[in-house]
């Protein structure tokens, strides 16, 4: 039995994302559950954990952290059980150790990462990143088996991941410059694109993340 705990700490995206994930299971011979919570308590059954995200890297992190032992319980499942984790857009974000939108704030910590404004090196390439872009997949993960190279996803983001460890990196695409798309490490996955948005090239990507067992 698969269950899918998607973390609901008032993300604009949260209703999006998780018909995507049910849409999904729909196809799955395998039995899964997936549930909205806000309880920390609720990861400890849970064999997946989703973050999704949409807003600013501060009000975000802070909506976290207000929830009622849930960081503690995130690190416990995600970090010590070595549980299956997709982090979506600024859930992804949230990854880092610092995001410098709006100031500096700390972030999960969970990768040696900074989030910070993309730069479209002195091009006219407006800001947000937004719509469609071919996704460059740089080092192969299993949250894209099945997914061609320069597939098109959908993007809505004015910061990106810069990361220390090269090998964090799994997918970019261009933007002005080279702006991460995809990140990865052990048990931990994100993505900066929108999956639930992405139509057949993200319902892959979330039937991915379910059959994965890092």
């Amino acid at each position: 039995m698969i269950n899918i705990a998607i973390i609901d700490y008032g993300s604009g995206n949260l209703r999006s994302a998780v018909k995507a994930f049910e849409h999904t299971v729909k196809d799955l011979n395998t039995k899964v559950s997936v549930n909205i919570t806000e309880n920390s308590s609720d990861l400890d059954k849970a064999t997946h954990i989703v973050l999704p995200g949409v807003g600013a890297f501060g009000d975000c992190i802070n909506a976290i952290n207000n929830l009622i032992d849930m960081r503690e319980a995130l690190d416990k499942a995600v970090i010590r059980d070595g549980k299956p984790f997709l982090g979506i857009c600024v859930g992804m974000q949230l990854l880092a150790k610092i995001g410098k939108e709006y100031g500096s704030h700390k972030g999960l910590g969970w990768l040696n990462s900074e989030v910070v404004p993309i730069d479209t090196l002195g091009s006219k390439i407006k800001i947000p990143h937004m719509g469609w872009n071919n996704l460059m997949i740089s080092n192969r993960h299993p949250i894209f088996e099945g997914i061609p190279n320069k597939s098109h996803a959908y993007f809505v983001h004015s910061y990106h991941m810069t990361c220390k460890n090269e090998k964090n990196v799994i997918a970019t695409v261009d933007y002005g410059s080279q702006v991460v798309a995809a990140v990865g490490k052990e048990n931990i996955v994100g993505l900066q694109f929108h999956p639930e948005k992405s139509q057949t090239i993200g319902l892959k990507c979330i039937q991915n993340f379910i059959s994965w067992r890092p």
